[in-house]
């Protein structure tokens, strides 16, 4: 268990600004959910085995921190959650049986889609099957142009649908285009939802923009969500009331969270829950970092049992893209921009037929999970190799559950060795800690070299149950000097939930040549869109408004975002300037060529403090007496040496830690080779620098 106060900090935060209230975040993952409970005075963790049904296991954590804390359940003020349940039914295709209605002509184009392949040589690839089959997806005969409603929707036919559709568990409605016009879908939408007992998504609600594949996908991808979504926010809520708890607010995929009667209606906002709230607990980890001269922002990487995320977040804005493809699903909701590869603590070692070594993107989970946690696990796992190299001691209990079996580790490692041609257990087990690393460098060589940025002058911030373990040698590859390790590493997405703001975004398409836009229009278009978002908040306070235009060079097939300024007037020459400079920040050049206004977005955020804390070592009496530090034998690029052994909470603030040395906590361990030095921080955070540069 970690535990700080929260009496404020001494690392410049104002102790003013700290919460009071009682606050709990928790953030299920493929192998254990975790937990950060807030009080007046502390900030406790706690992981538990993930479960099925989920909520099982995130009630269980709760009161399991809660014991911790000496508090009951029914004292907590406030509960976040972060889910997989709609990312799950994506990846193992177990959602509602759905049904596609669409115009007349315009079935296949979720079978169609896009003409782009993914192996552009490989004559044997297969393209994701859609979510609906083609015997489930419905025409009717209606038409709407730009202009307006063209043919109305011949009713007699709606009659007759409604009656095929009787055996659905969801329907989706995405008509052409609905995104300027949706009086057809919205009549549509408006009779099936009267006469169905099933969810019905119109696609006019879910994404009103243009692309009809895109928005169609997203359409369907809400509709195949929402019955999932919705009975186990109804389990969660039934058991959180029975044991006192408040209904739990939701991380959204755009990093921020909405109450549930809000993600009932849009579960599509829920895919990327976990990931975003990484990603903002990150954030709001490493504010002193971006003070740092020479760091323009930081990378986010977040190392869990079946995958790694990577983010950014430059000049304290968190990066977000609107174009996303989860499982083969395209989808077109505003997410936290991350770049998500098969490659976690329990993926699986394995030799190819070409005798090569190869890590994931099959990963152990939680259960039975890698060889050294004792459950049964057989294959080789990279928590398996950093058993075997040492980063992982024996004695290692995460969670207070889950102890390491070292011997059985070392057997598989072996035993893959012996598959790949290899001499001993160790030099499979570098083979694989490098294999898994050079997976999760283009991971964040993707974010940051390929969207324009130098990953050089950028921080590292590493969590998640297994990102400290290889954030060091990550930023070694790519030239990163600092890395930050936060205190709460092993459950930082859980802590970033209770630094979420709650935020809703609008959007709609209005394509037009920028130089020709009429101001007075798009402010109007801009206070309908702010009105939609200040519809759905549910703090007391006004929400802070932020104003986007997606626009492109003309006959370019993609959009930047820029922001755009609006007090009583739009000024395009403003937004072009924007323009030019994002192009050449994104591509290293600009053009004179006219462009083109496509889509306004409006994002409502009502600001939320993250918690305050001020760490205080916790020193077992073991530690206490011991004359020497422990130390064990580990191996760093294939030499073996003598890493100083610490807990992670007995380092008091301002300590200097030489490596090669290993940081010992309950949900994570944190890895620091020769020739990093790391200093603890007020808030108890490790921040690491390579070499002399401090």
């Amino acid at each position: 268990m970690n535990r700080v106060t929260a009496n404020g900090t001494d690392d410049g935060r104002d102790e003013d600004a700290t919460h009071a209230g009682k606050r709990v975040g928790v953030d299920v993952g493929g192998t254990f959910t975790d937990v950060v409970l807030v009080t007046a005075d502390s900030l406790v963790t706690a992981k538990v085995s993930s479960t099925e049904p989920q909520h099982e296991g995130v009630l269980s954590g709760i009161r399991k921190a809660c014991n911790r804390a000496g508090i009951a359940p029914d004292e907590i003020e406030s509960f976040v959650h972060a889910t997989t349940v709609s990312v799950n039914a994506l990846l193992e295709r177990d959602g509602a049986e759905t049904a596609l209605v669409t115009t007349a002509g315009f079935r296949d184009v979720l079978e169609i889609g896009r003409q782009t392949r993914p192996h552009l040589y490989d004559l044997s690839a297969e393209k994701t099957p859609p979510l609906v089959p083609r015997h489930r997806r419905f025409e009717l005969d209606e038409r709407s142009t730009v202009d307006g409603v063209d043919t109305p929707v011949d009713l007699d036919a709606l009659d007759e649908l409604v009656e095929t559709l009787s055996d659905v568990d969801s329907v989706a409605v995405s008509f052409l285009h609905a995104y300027r016009h949706p009086a057809n879908e919205a009549e549509v939408a408006a009779t099936l939802r009267e006469r169905l007992d099933v969810p019905v998504s119109a696609s006019s609600e879910v994404l009103p923009t243009f692309r009809e594949y895109e928005r169609t996908s997203t359409t369907v991808v809400d509709a195949y969500l929402r019955p999932a979504i919705d009975s186990y926010l109804g389990e969660l809520v039934a058991g959180a009331t029975e044991i006192g708890l408040p209904e739990p607010q939701v991380m959204q995929s755009n990093g921020g969270i909405a109450d549930p009667d809000h993600i009932r209606e849009r579960a599509v906002t829920t895919v990327l829950s976990g990931p975003a709230a990484g990603v903002v607990g990150a954030s709001a980890s490493a504010d002193g970092v971006l003070d740092t001269t020479g760091v323009e922002g930081i990378v986010t990487f977040d190392m869990g049992g079946t995958s790694s995320d990577v983010g950014v977040v430059r000049e304290r804005d968190i990066a977000r893209t609107t174009d996303v493809t989860v499982a083969g699903q395209p989808i077109g909701t505003p997410m936290v921009d991350i770049e998500t590869v098969g490659s976690g603590g329990g993926s699986i070692a394995w030799v190819d037929e070409g005798g090569a070594l190869r890590v994931g993107p099959e990963s152990a989970g939680a259960d039975p999970g890698p060889v050294c946690y004792g459950n049964g696990g057989d294959r080789p796992t990279v928590t398996d190799a950093n058993v075997v190299l040492g980063y992982i001691g024996a004695g290692t209990e995460f969670g207070g559950e889950v102890a390491m079996d070292e011997a059985a580790a070392r057997e598989a490692l072996a035993d893959l060795a012996e598959e790949a041609g290899l001499s001993s257990a160790v030099e499979a087990a570098e083979g694989v800690y490098r294999v898994a690393n050079a997976t999760m460098t283009r991971a964040i060589r993707s974010v940051t070299i390929e969207r324009g940025h130098d990953p050089r002058t950028f921080a590292l911030v590493a969590f998640g149950g297994a990102g400290p373990m290889h954030a060091a040698a990550l930023a070694e590859q790519l030239d990163i000097d600092r890395v930050v390790f936060p205190l709460a590493g092993g459950v930082l997405s859980a802590y970033g939930l209770l630094a979420a703001d709650e935020k809703y975004d609008a959007v709609r398409t209005r394509r037009v040549e920028l130089a020709e836009a009429d101001p007075e229009t798009i402010v109007g278009i801009y206070e309908e869109l702010i009105d939609e978002v200040e519809s759905n908040v549910t703090a007391e306070e006004a929400p802070v408004i932020e104003r986007t235009a997606a626009l492109r060079y003309r006959g370019q097939s993609f959009e930047l975002d820029v922001d755009v300024d609006v007090d009583e007037r739009f000024d395009p020459a403003t937004v072009r300037e924007r323009f030019t400079a994002a192009h050449r920040q994104a591509y290293g050049y600009a053009m004179d060529d006219p462009v083109e206004l496509v889509t306004l977005r409006v994002t409502g955020t009502v600001e939320n403090e993250p918690p305050r804390t001020q760490y205080r070592p916790h020193t077992t009496e073991s530690a206490e007496s011991k004359d020497q530090p422990t130390t064990r034998s580990v191996v760093f690029d294939g030499e073996e040496q003598r890493a100083t052994v610490s807990g992670r909470t007995e380092l008091e603030p301002g300590t200097t830690i030489d490596g090669p040395a290993i940081l010992e906590g309950e949900e994570s361990t944190t890895v620091i080779p020769p020739t990093w030095t790391g200093t603890v921080r007020g808030d108890g955070a490790v921040v690491c620098t390579r070499g002399d540069r401090r």
